[in-house]
């Protein structure tokens, strides 16, 4: 069973929401919840895995609020059948804690204990939410860096470095010039940006930007650092053949030893 409802929204979020379980009640349950929350856009229904699956297939859905135990297909083998790069985001609903390390490991946004109340309910969806954001955010700068790296008046060439990278700042992004760089420190699932004496979070890894950035202007230094040599300003060695690097900044950075051969025979020592 589909059920499309449209709600008028007092967000710019407009989720499509697509509650599956086998038992009425509880889908109705879950909708009246939706029906309080103005982020909803749209709420799908589905009362089996199979219904389940067509419904993500055809109405990519933004977010499934999934039972575990349903007929033929359980919630845990739906999400299991879906192509990870394509997957919505997974609210599992259920009355049984057995099944929460598999859904955790199915990057289940949360695991919701039937019966919950509203508030419960209200926290997983503040979640979702999050989660959902933080998707758009990457997805955009990634499209971001796309265009960045290439010419106005030229077709996107793959192969082509950054001379600035988008990095959020509030509600707008801001435009860092590589050159003034001084530095990228991987911290936490993001990067730390050292530029014009300021530091602020991108999100991404540090291997995405060491694709985008010039080698001939940045290294890498350790494990989770990268530098823009032109921004080193001296170098101390702290013996047994370790060094720590001066950035103009004042900045001190840690060579890593595996590093020194490839970042001495660019700096001279």
């Amino acid at each position: 069973m589909i059920e499309p409802r449209d709600t008028v929204l007092s967000s710019r979020l407009a989720l499509r929401v697509l509650v599956a379980d086998d038992e009425a009640p509880a889908r109705a349950k879950v909708r009246r919840f939706l029906d309080r929350d103005p982020d909803v856009a749209v709420v799908f229904e589905a009362r089996d895995g199979t219904a389940t699956l067509s419904v993500i297939r055809h109405e990519a859905p933004d977010l499934v609020l999934l039972d575990i135990e349903m007929p033929g297909m359980s919630g845990l083998d739906v999400v299991s059948a879906l192509p990870v790069e394509t997957a919505p985001h997974v609210v599992f609903l259920t009355a049984y804690d057995t099944y929460a390390v598999r859904a955790f490991e199915l990057a289940a946004v949360d695991y919701l204990l039937k019966p919950f109340d509203a508030e419960r309910f209200a926290v997983a969806m503040t979640r979702a939410k999050r989660a959902l954001h933080t998707a758009h955010q990457q997805e955009n700068m990634s499209r971001l860096l796309t265009l960045l790296a290439a010419p106005a008046d030229k077709p996107i060439e793959a192969g082509r470095y950054l001379d600035r990278l988008p990095v959020a700042d509030g509600d707008h992004t801001v435009l860092v010039r590589v050159s003034d760089i001084e530095r990228l420190e991987a911290a936490d699932g993001a990067v730390q940006i050292h530029a014009g004496g300021q530091t602020r979070r991108a999100r991404f890894t540090l291997a995405e930007l060491e694709q985008r950035l010039d080698p001939a202007r940045f290294a890498r230094v350790g494990r989770g650092m990268i530098v823009n040599v032109d921004r080193v300003h001296a170098f101390e060695a702290v013996g047994h053949g370790d060094y720590v690097l001066i950035m103009r900044d004042k900045g001190r950075v840690r060579l890593s030893r595996r590093y020194v051969p490839s970042v001495s025979a660019r700096l001279g020592f």
